[in-house]
């Protein structure tokens, strides 16, 4: 049997919960290799997803345009047990306690004990309604064959951390199952170790040194990845993210929240432009990003005018183009300075289809020898599976849920 690690995601308004079982490879002579042993997971292990469960508060953040921390802390309180109940029953890890003449015992949350009660009241101090749903879950259901919480600890919204940090340290003290925590940037660079095309999800073959562009509504860097858990961010954006940039123009041509995924759907029925817009800090010696500027510049173009169906596919194709422009020309200079074997696409914004065919596109035809790895769309957004992922390849970095806190400003550099 596998190494079972329950994942929690909530860095931002997204709710995902997945359990991934961690099989590592034997060796030539039968036995499991030592180095699998050590938790070596980037050249000896094999992955089998058991459960990858993600709700989204789309719809509740659309009437605003953007996302409301507070907001999005309350509906994680509301979900989190839900998306965890399910996610173990579908990982058929969880059964509800019963009576001796079946079905669950009405008193099933009195079995909890006044001190594990007080305990789990005060680690969810600020989230009421998370206390009660967990101590409902726990008091109705066993303790399942789990050896590992991972669980988002930073960068993020830091009252959405909280809910995901919390949880996971109430489960840890109750269940006393150790927390292996994981920075967020990180895990979306590791979910590209998932091969989507197989059941047991072998893990792929990433070269090192690699550069990773992570790209989502929040960040946008470029990081030289020297190994597994050695990283050197070399850019990154100096005000808006392109996710954000995305986002903003969007809401100017009067496109519903999120922006990227309806500017991108938009974008495609164009071949050509009638519009112009900049390329902010493409051409400089550096690695990088303003989008700020580019999002002035959707201001000014169509300020005074009538937004027309043509007018605004017009828009949004250069938008769109922009951003890929810059981001290709930005992460292609820095391959090639770095001498890198590998690009590693990762984050939100890495489902957008043309970001993901021009960058292959300028890859194949000025860096012959270097290998591009994206992930698999359903994976490119927020979810626990990339937590868990990350979480393999930190078996030895576990701590004790009373050390576990959140950090909003969490960077990927040690």
């Amino acid at each position: 049997m596998g190494v079972k690690i329950l994942a929690i995601e909530t860095s931002c308004d997204d709710t995902g919960i997945a359990i991934l079982e961690v099989h590592p490879v034997k060796s030539a002579k039968g036995g499991v290799s030592q180095k699998a042993k050590q938790f070596d997971w980037a050249r000896k292990t094999n992955f089998k997803v058991l459960s990858n469960v993600v709700s989204s508060q789309i719809k509740i953040h659309k009437q605003y345009g953007g996302v409301f921390p507070m907001m999005a802390k309350r509906e994680h309180q509301k979900n989190l047990v839900p998306v965890l109940i399910k996610s173990l029953k579908k990982a058929k890890l969880i059964e509800e306690k019963t009576t001796a003449y079946g079905g669950v015992p009405q008193n099933a949350v009195k079995e909890i004990t006044e001190i594990k009660d007080k305990k789990l009241e005060e680690i969810f101090k600020k989230e009421p309604e998370l206390y009660k749903l967990t101590k409902k879950f726990l008091g109705n259901y066993e303790k399942p064959n789990i050896d590992f919480i991972a669980v988002t600890y930073g960068p993020g919204l830091e009252p959405c951390l909280w809910t995901g940090v919390n949880l996971a340290r109430a489960l840890s003290y109750f269940w006393q199952i150790p927390i292996i925590p994981i920075n967020h940037i990180e895990a979306h660079i590791l979910v590209n170790f998932l091969d989507p095309s197989t059941s047991l999800r072998a893990r792929k073959k990433i070269k090192f040194p690699a550069i990773s562009l992570v790209v989502s509504g929040g960040h946008t860097q470029l990081i030289l990845v020297k190994d597994i858990g050695k990283y050197q961010i070399i850019g990154e954006t100096r005000d808006d993210a392109a996710g954000e940039c995305f986002d903003k123009a969007a809401k100017i041509l009067g496109l519903d929240y999120p922006g990227g995924p309806l500017i991108s759907k938009i974008a495609s029925t164009v071949k050509k432009s009638t519009v112009s817009l900049p390329r902010p800090m493409m051409h400089t010696k550096d690695y990088d990003f303003s989008f700020s500027g580019l999002k002035t510049a959707v201001l000014y173009e169509t300020k005074g005018k009538k937004l027309t169906k043509d007018y605004v596919k017009a828009v949004c194709f250069e938008v769109q183009q922009s951003i890929i422009d810059v981001l290709v020309k930005k992460t292609t200079n820095a391959a090639k300075d770095y001498k890198v074997k590998t690009i590693i696409l990762g984050g939100g914004v890495s489902a957008n289809k043309e970001l993901r065919k021009q960058l292959g596109e300028k890859i194949k035809a000025e860096l012959k020898k270097t290998d591009y790895i994206i992930p698999d769309e359903s994976l490119s957004t927020d979810n626990g599976l990339m937590i868990a992922v990350a979480a393999s390849f930190h078996k030895n970095k576990k701590v004790g849920w009373r050390r576990l806190h959140a950090d909003a400003n969490l960077r990927i550099e040690k």
